[in-house]
């Protein structure tokens, strides 16, 4: 878990868990959602300790790698700019986007999710943690 060293780094963090949390509340098939630096380390989680004994670290460097990947593929095959990465598995979803310039946001969500709120709310959440980081 990243842990803030300044005290503009903990109200950054804080502003951000408040998006994640309020996010998270929206949609009760969502199990978490995570900011990513672009480099793959770590920022934020909600809930702070994520389910199934899942691993922060490992979580933020698969997703910078995911979206590095989805925006190459995107540009190579002359297909605009990415606007999200969907990883569809049996038991549900992980959708990541953008966060400013600066992060990523991951969220996986169960099946049971209505995934049209979810891109929605992830496109907000996600602009609004882009504001929070610059």
């Amino acid at each position: 878990m990243y842990i803030p060293d300044s005290e503009t780094d903990l109200q950054i963090h804080k502003e951000i868990i408040e998006v994640l949390e309020a996010f998270v509340s929206k949609l009760p098939a969502i199990d978490f959602a995570s900011v990513v630096s672009l480099e793959g380390l770590p920022i934020s989680s909600f809930p702070p300790i994520l389910p199934q004994g899942l691993d922060d670290v490992r979580i933020a460097a698969m997703t910078a790698a995911i979206l590095s990947l989805g925006e190459r593929a995107v540009m190579e095959t002359g297909k605009g700019e990415m606007s999200r990465i969907l990883v569809e598995g049996d038991s549900g979803y992980l959708i990541s986007v953008q966060a400013g310039t600066k992060a990523v946001l991951t969220a996986s969500a169960n099946r049971t999710v209505k995934l049209g709120l979810l891109f929605l709310d992830l496109k907000e959440a996600a602009r609004k943690i882009g504001e929070i980081l610059g």
